[in-house]
């Protein structure tokens, strides 16, 4: 038997100013966007705001309905309008943050299972890795740099060869 081992590196930042000014300013708007959000089911609004390497930002944001859980999380959202405002071109930083109105709002969340996967692709197809700022709207942040390591023993279009 041979034991391996998965070793996630990031950032950890008591608040937003602590961040380089680039990277607050970015996580500040994604605070901002959380009130575009459309949660009136769960009442957990994200936000989700990325710096292209050609200087755009694009927004993104959760959008839930009645068929819940069929919804669009931030982050998918937002590729999809990266992709199709600007495609091919890469995603430098996302920043993601949420607003939960029924409770707190001061830790870090990270991305689910399905937007891990869309990241993931996104690195893949552009050939570039997309860093992550991760934060509520107070409280630490995470600087993750490379949102593929979120998803250890990927499954990829390389496994369908």
């Amino acid at each position: 038997m041979n034991h391996q081992q998965y070793k996630l590196e990031y950032e950890v930042y008591a608040d937003a100013s602590a961040l380089k000014q680039e990277d607050a300013s970015l996580l500040d708007e994604a605070r901002k966007v959380t009130d575009q959000a459309y949660a009136p089911y769960s009442a957990f609004k994200v936000g989700a705001v990325a710096k292209l390497a050609n200087g755009a930002l694009v927004i993104g944001t959760n959008q839930e309905n009645a068929s819940f859980p069929v919804g669009i999380c931030a982050e998918r959202v937002l590729l999809s309008a990266a992709a199709t405002l600007h495609p091919g071109v890469a995603i430098e930083s996302i920043a993601i943050s949420y607003n939960n109105t029924k409770g707190k709002s001061n830790h870090p969340v990270s991305p689910c299972g399905v937007c891990r996967q869309s990241l993931l692709e996104y690195e893949i197809r552009v050939k570039n890795p997309i860093r992550l700022i991760l934060s509520g709207l107070e409280g630490n942040v995470y600087v993750i740099p490379q949102a593929g390591s979120l998803l250890p023993l990927s499954f990829t279009s390389e496994d369908m060869k």
